[in-house]
């Protein structure tokens, strides 16, 4: 199950119902078992909050996930999001922010696939994936829109 949770920040988005069966869509291909995962959407000030708190970093980012799973076990899971983050990437990386959006919500998903992006190699394989994955979305979209 997958929810998606506003907290403290006016947003909309359209497509939930499409989204979330693409985002499980991803788990099956690689081959994790998701159980329940909630994105919380969120202010700046809140994920640095959570940074600064939970992973003893003092910097603004856009996303933060939290694997809560009994291992072994399927995937539980929070995922924060910053949309202030998500809208101000938009515009310095000069992409419309529903694909920012897709993208961060993937990048999240992909952390609890055993993805990382500490080290060069690792971003360049993640950012491989995001584009899989969002180009993905984009067919599957479509597809489902008709």
């Amino acid at each position: 199950m997958i929810q998606f949770h506003l907290q403290n920040i006016s947003f909309s988005f359209r497509n939930r119902k499409i989204l979330k069966s693409f985002i499980v869509r991803l788990f099956q291909e690689e081959r994790k078992d998701l159980g329940h995962l909630d994105y919380v959407f969120c202010t700046d000030q809140e994920l640095l909050d959570i940074n600064r708190t939970h992973l003893g970093h003092d910097y603004y980012t856009d996303v933060i996930t939290f694997d809560l799973s009994s291992k072994p076990g399927p995937i539980h899971a929070e995922i924060y999001v910053s949309v202030e983050r998500i809208k101000d990437n938009a515009r310095l990386f000069n992409v419309p922010q529903s694909e920012e959006f897709t993208r961060v919500i993937l990048h999240g998903a992909l952390h609890l696939c055993g993805y990382r992006d500490k080290s060069r190699s690792d971003q360049r394989l993640m950012r491989k994936k995001e584009n899989f994955y969002l180009e993905g979305y984009r067919a599957f979209h479509v597809k489902q829109r008709r």
